[in-house]
């Protein structure tokens, strides 16, 4: 269908960053950024964002599309002017939507790859999502694969404390027992072995695929960051060591660490990435975090050329904020070009959760196309890998 043509449809954004879109004759238009959702204040500037921009539109809407997350103030109010408008609400999963933001914004046709890599999203699953390869067409979509999953001991209490999350990654490579005598002298012996218990016995310890916790594990595990105040604190600490080595090795002799792989069900495994980090002496941890991200970059890059060359794609989307990591988004973009693939990442709202109501009205507006009036989340297919 033309894209003047697709039916109108209201998205009300994320729960960070808040945003929310009105699409008309397949163009965007914006309400004013609100911020998070924890703030009282920003879910008042959305309601009142929904109803001005249902008010200058003047004609009916043909759906509100929202998150799949119930209990986000955004999904209840999605839900709720959807019954007193009479039109279907349909649920978007966050990382198609961030990959459908970027399809959107560059009018790509056809299929596409994705990397959706960012802090969380509510996968269909259930679970936390955050680093995932997609293939995408219109309202179609597949979850081809995803980073190897780590607990969150503690639960969201580990995306505020990357030393919890580097004790994950012990855990992970067999290494546990080290977690109380690593982490004691910082954090105190009651918290981490507290911590070692938690994973060992599983306890309170759901799993994540999220890039965005792998990145507070590596700064974790170089001492960068322990505890964080604001938002992506430990990821940008690792950076900027990145960059301090990089800024003072234009040639860079070192090859990005090893220990990055592929297993059998298409997860990108960093656990082996992870080990080197721990036992490196402080005067090293610049470099290593620049090898973090050097190796990182490269196995996405691979990932995603694999599943361009299986699936019959030459188009790769980055979207989610990881991509806000300028080493990591410059380097996986090379490699992809190198590989013969286009590369397209958001430009007006950024590639962060602020331009995510595109992705979900516009997957909503492909949805009513082939299934019109169906009330209920877009439906990932099965993927081919």
């Amino acid at each position: 269908m033309p894209r003047a043509a697709l039916p109108t449809v209201l998205a009300v954004g994320a729960w960070l960053k808040n945003t929310a879109c009105l699409l008309v004759a397949g163009e965007p238009r914006w309400s004013a950024v609100h911020g998070d959702l924890s703030d009282p204040a920003a879910c008042t500037g959305l309601e009142a964002s929904v109803c001005q921009l249902l008010a200058m539109h003047g004609r009916s809407i043909a759906a509100v599309a929202h998150d799949l997350h119930p209990d986000f103030f955004s999904t209840q109010l999605a839900v709720e002017f959807a019954a007193k408008l009479g039109v279907p609400a349909i649920g978007v999963q966050h990382h198609h939507a961030h990959i459908a933001a970027v399809v959107a914004e560059h009018g790509i046709e056809g299929p596409v790859i994705g990397l959706a890599l960012d802090g969380v999203g509510l996968g269909t699953d259930g679970a936390a999502w955050g680093g995932e390869l997609l293939w995408v067409q219109g309202s179609q979509w597949a979850r081809l694969g995803h980073l190897q999953p780590l607990a969150l001991p503690g639960g969201d209490r580990a995306a505020r404390e990357p030393w919890r999350m580097a004790a994950s990654a012990l855990h992970v490579l067999g290494r546990g027992e080290e977690i109380s005598c690593r982490f004691a002298p910082t954090v105190g012996a009651s918290m981490a072995g507290g911590v070692q218990q938690m994973l060992e016995r599983g306890l309170n310890c759901p799993f994540t695929s999220s890039t965005g916790r792998w990145f507070d594990a590596a700064a974790g595990a170089l001492g960068l960051c322990l505890h964080q105040t604001d938002e992506a604190q430990a990821a940008i600490a690792l950076e900027s060591g990145a960059q301090r080595w990089l800024a003072q090795h234009q040639h860079p002799k070192t090859d990005p660490l090893p220990g990055a792989s592929v297993d059998a069900h298409n997860r990108l495994v960093l656990g082996g990435l992870l080990a080197h980090l721990f036992d490196l002496p402080e005067a090293h941890r610049d470099q290593a975090a620049a090898g973090f991200h050097l190796a990182l970059a490269d196995a996405l890059a691979d990932w995603a050329i694999r599943a361009a060359t299986s699936r019959g794609s030459r188009t790769v989307c980055l979207g989610g904020g990881c991509f806000f990591n300028r080493i990591l988004c410059e380097r996986v973009t090379a490699r992809l070009q190198a590989a013969g693939l286009a590369v397209f990442r958001p430009i007006d709202k950024g590639c962060g959760d602020a331009g995510l109501a595109l992705g979900q009205a516009w997957v909503a507006a492909q949805q009513l196309v082939t299934h019109p009036r169906q009330d209920s989340p877009e439906k990932e297919i099965e993927p081919c890998v």
